[in-house]
């Protein structure tokens, strides 16, 4: 896929790692739709990136918004041949709290923003893609979606998370064989410490601490680095239905 034809929708891209994969499509020559719930956030990333950028107020749990974004993007653009999900929500807590178990409710939201909207993104955008004229090798478009190490490694109190982001991760393969009749690509890059909006909003001591957890090099991922493995994944038409770590050799402990 040539990243400077790239037709692009990216969920979460008002900030952190969807904001630097929207930022590396336009820098290629690329058009992007940035789909976030944040409303404010998303108009000034989009209005910054300038001409070759819209957004979409959008809430992945939501399949009705999922699906008006995707088709905004592609009568906008065309066509479309990327989507990368970023959209996600932490939802931290113990199963067994101090004020008693979890609700059913705070679990399935995670699972529901986390998951199913990945879910609701990748199946939209695949209706769109399997519109588009195949390239040279058949290919018609990119799905990357966002797990996270947590998925193999959840710390205590991600239950939720780690189950969410496991699904992710689990969904690469039988979408990818689903998809193939079609030639579209599905892969996953499981991210693990990056400084990200939610982690610049912790005390520098924090932050330090964690970053020297990562064996090499050890800091904070930038997202910028996301951003570079999901232009490569574009661009190499072997990589499918692939979990990519991309966490500097961490294998996070039980807490």
């Amino acid at each position: 896929m040539e990243l400077s034809k790239l037709k692009a929708v990216v969920s979460g891209g008002a900030s952190g790692l969807g904001h630097a994969v929207a930022t590396r499509i336009v820098a290629e020559g690329g058009q992007v739709a940035i789909l976030d719930v944040n409303e404010a956030q998303g108009r000034e990333a989009a209005a910054a990136l300038g001409a070759r950028a819209l957004f979409c107020k959008t809430d992945v749990s939501n399949e009705a918004e999922v699906n008006a974004a995707v088709d905004a993007a592609a009568e906008a653009f065309g066509g479309l041949n990327l989507a990368v999900s970023c959209a996600g929500i932490l939802g931290a807590g113990r199963t067994l709290g101090r004020d008693g178990p979890m609700p059913g409710a705070q679990f399935a939201k995670v699972i529901m923003v986390n998951l199913v909207g990945t879910f609701h993104l990748a199946k939209a955008a695949a209706d769109q893609m399997q519109r588009n004229e195949p390239n040279g090798e058949g290919e018609r478009g990119v799905i990357v979606n966002t797990a996270s190490v947590a998925a193999f490694e959840g710390q205590i109190g991600q239950a939720a998370y780690s189950a969410s982001k496991a699904g992710v991760a689990g969904m690469a393969l039988p979408l990818a064989r689903e998809f193939s009749r079609l030639g579209i690509r599905v892969n996953t890059i499981a991210p693990g410490l990056f400084l990200t909006p939610m982690m610049e909003g912790m005390p520098e001591h924090i932050q330090q601490s964690l970053a020297a957890q990562v064996p090499f090099p050890s800091r904070l991922g930038r997202p910028e680095e996301f951003a570079d493995l999901v232009a490569y994944i574009c661009s190499n038409s072997m990589l499918n239905a692939e979990t990519i770590r991309l966490d500097g050799a961490i294998r996070m402990q039980p807490k």
